[in-house]
């Protein structure tokens, strides 16, 4: 019976646990699936891209997120935030061994894997802009690509570390980091933020309630 890609990570997901990510060979999560390594070789041309796969996950979780009307209805800072802790949350089942992955692509001597591993970074980055509708072009789009993949890397390097419960430590982070790229980019010749997206149904009637009673107090 043929074995599926997700079938292969989860296997060595699960190994890992058991041990480390460092310790995890095809030929185990081979024999761990019943298969032999041509399965694992379909799929995989090496270890390094079950980590790949792992974190793919994560973008595909992340541009799911997206397609929901109210998540599309929050301004943009807070679009930003529930997607990158989207992203975080589909990984925090395996935290540890994320963590681990992390670390070997960052030893030294390991050039091949690095380059890629920046590579990875950027194009997760360039699908949380997407996601996000971010729609910035030139110049104010590196600038915006620069600025995201900051927040993002220094969010996603403490989120390894964070024990807090619910991540709440990375959350408010995330929050001050968000906030504070927005304010900053109000001064920001020609800058534009991206395309307001329709309110949700009854939104408006929330805001119209809201001014009323305002005015009401006053």
């Amino acid at each position: 019976m043929p074995v599926s890609a997700d079938a292969i990570v989860d296997a060595a997901l699960e190994l890992a646990e058991q041990s480390s990510w460092e310790s995890v060979r095809l030929y185990a999560v081979a024999d761990h699936l019943g298969a032999d390594l041509a399965a694992i070789q379909a799929h995989f041309r090496e270890k390094e891209e079950l980590a790949d796969a792992w974190f793919d996950r994560a973008d595909a979780a992340m541009v799911a997120a997206a397609a929901q009307p109210e998540i599309q209805a929050l301004p943009s800072s807070e679009r930003l935030h529930y997607l990158i802790m989207a992203w975080l949350e589909t990984l925090s089942p395996h935290r540890r061994v994320t963590r681990e992955m992390v670390k070997g692509k960052l030893e030294p001597g390991h050039l091949h894997v690095q380059i890629p591993a920046v590579l990875r970074i950027s194009r997760t980055v360039q699908w949380l802009r997407e996601a996000a509708r971010r729609d910035a072009g030139g110049v104010h789009r590196g600038l915006e690509e620069t600025v995201l993949t900051s927040i993002f890397v220094t969010t996603f390097t403490g989120w390894l570390a964070d024990g807090s419960d619910g991540a709440r430590v990375t959350r408010a982070r995330l929050s001050r980091l968000l906030h504070g790229a927005a304010w900053m980019a109000r001064w920001v010749p020609g800058y534009h933020h991206a395309p307001q997206v329709p309110a949700l149904p009854g939104a408006q009637v929330e805001d119209n309630e809201r001014t009323g009673a305002a005015e009401t107090r006053a």
